[in-house]
């Protein structure tokens, strides 16, 4: 489940966007979180699985309610568990805009909907079948 960034989680926010590769500099870790802080339109949540942080996903949100994913990172140990997709799924079903990647993350957005196509597919497949 998401909760909303406070900055009692800041460490634990680093640490998970330290693992994006164009945030490994902690200048720039720095700079970004400082969006996050105190611009309205960045937003940060983090991904709760038990009692466990092992996300973070950040959003720049435009006037016209749509979104950008800007970060989006889960803790390695967690990684290829489709933690991610579930992330991004859920986050399309709170906005009420679309959701786009920017550079760094429209990749990883394109094939979490690939995902979602191939399984429809076959859910669909199996149902006829």
């Amino acid at each position: 489940m998401f909760i909303k960034f406070k900055s009692a989680y800041k460490k634990i926010a680093m640490g998970l966007l330290s693992y994006m590769p164009e945030e490994k500099e902690v200048k720039k870790l720095q700079e970004t979180m400082q969006y996050y802080e105190n611009e309205k339109n960045w937003q940060l949540y983090l991904w709760k699985e038990q009692e466990d942080v092992i996300g973070v996903m950040g959003l720049y949100f435009h006037e016209d309610g749509s979104a950008e994913l800007k970060h989006i990172c889960v803790n390695p140990s967690y990684r290829e568990e489709g933690i991610g997709k579930k992330m991004v799924l859920t986050m399309k079903d709170r906005l009420e805009g679309n959701l786009t990647g920017c550079v760094e993350t429209e990749e990883f957005l394109d094939t979490c909907e690939e995902k979602v196509s191939r399984d429809e597919k076959g859910k669909t497949e199996e149902a006829s079948g």
